[in-house]
């Protein structure tokens, strides 16, 4: 007997890609439900070789569905998480409602698998932000086996973090600068369209922003407290897939050489990192793919046991829905769920 699973915010960018992942990997689903708000009641999404009508959320029993796969918002999250929880549904969610409360696991299976026996608490489960996902998987291997004191990380964000709408201002932005219309910005601070934005999420009083401060605290939450970890995060002009320029140092001596053997041999990376022209991951090329891409592994010669690395991944998917369904995957192989008898 499968479980039942209900996918909530399933017209979006991220609930789309979690139905494909879980018919992708075969997920032990004997019944898939996607929800999303009134206004997107009906609606028709794919799942597999199946087609979905969208239910309302809003009033919908939670009782006998074993996973919710929440992407919908933070808002939404606070507000209906804690209420599906209760109905003996563990929520996975998306957004950053839950990341930083202690009663709940902030998961990253390759990374912190053990962690997620915590649900119990509140029965939720937080995915962590696109772009700290990818980082922790590359940092994970590095850590366990040279210790890591310190990260600087710079980000060069795709458009799809910041949704459909983000999507949708660079493809017209685009055109508009080919056609030699005018330029309109709405989900940017600042024109996209070739260009970079030194800005992502709300600015904090130490002048960082919200996004930035994300990757520094869950670092720190799924990896290991004592690191000291600096960000600064870019949006660019790119669709699909985040890329982060990487710098560590560590407390024990690691070569370029070393780290390179570690990453091949560790979960969910894939290390593709000739010495020449194009042999080295871009976003372009992670758009649609699983693994967290490792390029551009060098020492950095300006501090004791300190390497530059380039970490590449495909945002919806390693950072938002694959993840969601690698821990329900995780739920379901340790026996932490009940299945579900209603099928």
């Amino acid at each position: 007997m499968g479980y039942k699973v209900a996918v909530v915010g399933a017209t979006g960018n991220v609930g789309r890609e979690m139905l494909d992942i879980l018919a992708e990997r075969g997920f032990p689903a004997d019944e898939v439900v996607a929800l999303a708000s009134r206004r997107s009641q009906g609606t028709e999404v794919s799942f597999g070789d199946k087609t979905l009508k969208v239910k309302a959320l809003e009033g919908y029993d939670f009782a006998g569905t074993d996973i919710c796969l929440m992407s919908a918002g933070g808002n939404v999250s606070k507000d209906f998480s804690p209420k599906i929880a209760a109905q003996g549904c563990v929520v996975i969610d998306n957004s950053s409602a839950w990341r930083y409360d202690a009663d709940v696991p902030l998961i990253v299976p390759e990374v912190n698998a053990d962690a997620v026996s915590g649900f119990t608490k509140k029965n939720i489960i937080a995915n962590p932000n696109c772009s700290t996902a990818q980082l922790v998987v590359a940092l994970k291997p590095l850590h366990d086996a040279a210790t890591i004191k310190r990260v600087v990380v710079s980000t060069y964000q795709s458009v799809s973090g910041a949704g459909k709408e983000g999507m949708d201002e660079l493809f017209t932005q685009s055109r508009a600068v080919f056609v030699a219309d005018e330029v309109e910005k709405k989900k940017f601070t600042k024109r996209i369209a070739f260009n970079v934005i030194p800005h992502i999420d709300v600015f904090m009083e130490d002048g960082s922003t919200k996004e930035e401060w994300k990757v520094m605290a869950e670092t720190k939450k799924m990896l290991d407290p004592k690191i000291k970890v600096t960000c600064t995060a870019v949006r660019v002009p790119v669709f699909i897939g985040h890329s982060e320029a990487v710098n560590i140092e560590f407390e024990k001596e690691i070569t370029a050489e070393e780290a390179r053997e570690i990453l091949r041999e560790a979960p969910g990376c894939l290390v593709i990192d000739k010495r020449e022209d194009g042999g080295y991951i871009t976003p372009y090329e992670s758009a649609g793919e699983d693994a967290t891409y490792i390029s551009r592994i060098r020492e950095d010669q300006t501090v004791d046991n300190g390497l530059n690395i380039w970490v590449v991944s495909d945002n919806l998917r390693k950072g938002a829905a694959l993840n969601a369904v690698q821990i329900a995957e995780l739920l379901v192989n340790r026996g932490l769920l009940k299945q579900s008898r209603a099928a």
